[in-house]
């Protein structure tokens, strides 16, 4: 039988009661959380899906964390509130379900996924609860100090990367090298390029100093981030953000190298429109962008390279392959449907 009446009851009552005050509900992680036994790092960590188990990283023994998931159970009990429960799918391509234990079909696994509501909880409250519980994490990008290797390709990148299963892996692996950086700072036009864009990402800088990492921005779709700017038109300081944007986009511009690799796509594929074809050379050259065109084959324009970014631009702009990622279709199958899609098409500009 539980006993609020302990030290630790009246910690976890304390807790359960600043939540539902807060916002009609409360859970086993808010309640972990409100004790300090797991730090935001250490959910974030997980929320990523960096580790197997968040019970690893709960500052507190086995025993412990259950007592606290039979003191809430009680505490919600006795005040009549609704148990659901909670799904936490990964920061992660595939969006695959987090465990909070090593058994996915334990008993303490279930526990450990509770949300309680209260029964005095409003329609709003409710509503938000019901999002909260459903809300999918971002991606999430690391912008990187310095030169890497990419454990997909083995090349040496430079800029951001997606951690996958513990290794880094650049950006064309991973099919987010079509996407724009959109700097933070403007919450308008971060909401409505996100609204827009498919696919996205959020990029993070980690900075040792606050051990903790910082938002930088947001990687979306440029068809996206066009249509936000154009809704933010209207207000001087957007038209002036979209100038220095330009400006930066201008000054990044490797113009000589990009008419060459527009040349060799045209030479390697032509009847790819010539439009086309620099699009795709002025996209993937960009100074910094970690794309494969700044990568020691693209700059010496070696066919498998020129051919990587041209098989990057009709995956992204010519299929539904960025709509089956973001539907929770692995990467793997997903390249699989519109395999020959690609193929007809690269068959018809070859």
């Amino acid at each position: 039988m539980a006993d609020l009446g302990t030290r630790l009851g009246r910690r976890v009552a304390e807790a359960a009661d600043a939540a539902v005050a807060r916002r009609g509900a409360v859970s086993v992680l808010d309640t972990l959380t409100a004790l300090g036994w797991v730090t935001d790092r250490a959910v974030d960590t997980w929320r990523q899906g960096r580790v197997d188990a968040l019970q690893d990283l709960i500052q507190a023994p086995p025993d412990k964390q259950r007592a606290v998931v039979v003191l809430l159970t009680a505490w919600a009990e006795a005040r009549g509130m609704e148990r659901h429960e909670g799904e936490y799918p990964a920061a992660t391509r595939d969006r695959r379900e987090l465990r909070f234990t090593s058994r996915a079909d334990s008993a303490d696994e279930r526990g450990f996924r509770a949300h309680w509501v209260s029964p005095n909880a409003t329609a709003a409250q409710r509503g938000r609860e019901e999002r909260r519980r459903a809300k999918v994490p971002d991606l999430e990008v690391q912008e990187a100090d310095g030169p890497w290797e990419c454990a997909g390709c083995g090349l040496t990148a430079e800029g951001p990367k997606l951690v996958e299963d513990g290794a880094p892996r650049c950006l064309t692996c991973v099919d987010l090298d079509h996407l724009e950086f959109l700097p933070a700072g403007d919450a308008t036009l971060t909401r409505r390029a996100r609204k827009e864009s498919v696919l996205s990402a959020v990029v993070v800088r980690w900075v040792p100093s606050r051990k903790r990492f910082r938002r930088l921005g947001l990687l979306v779709e440029e068809r996206a981030l066009v249509a936000a700017e154009e809704a933010c038109l209207a207000d001087e300081d957007a038209r002036a953000r979209r100038r220095e944007r330009d400006a930066v986009r201008r000054a990044d511009q490797d113009v000589v190298f990009q008419e060459r690799f527009a040349a060799e796509i045209t030479r390697l594929f032509p009847g790819c429109p010539a439009d086309r074809a620099r699009s795709i050379a002025e996209h993937t050259g960009v100074r910094g962008s970690g794309r494969v065109g700044r990568s020691a084959a693209g700059r010496d324009l070696a066919p498998g390279a020129v051919r990587r970014a041209v098989v990057a631009s009709v995956r992204h702009e010519d299929t539904p392959y960025d709509r089956l990622l973001m539907d929770g279709v692995p990467r793997e199958e997903a390249r699989a449907r519109i395999a020959d899609g690609i193929d007809r098409v690269l068959a018809g500009w070859a």
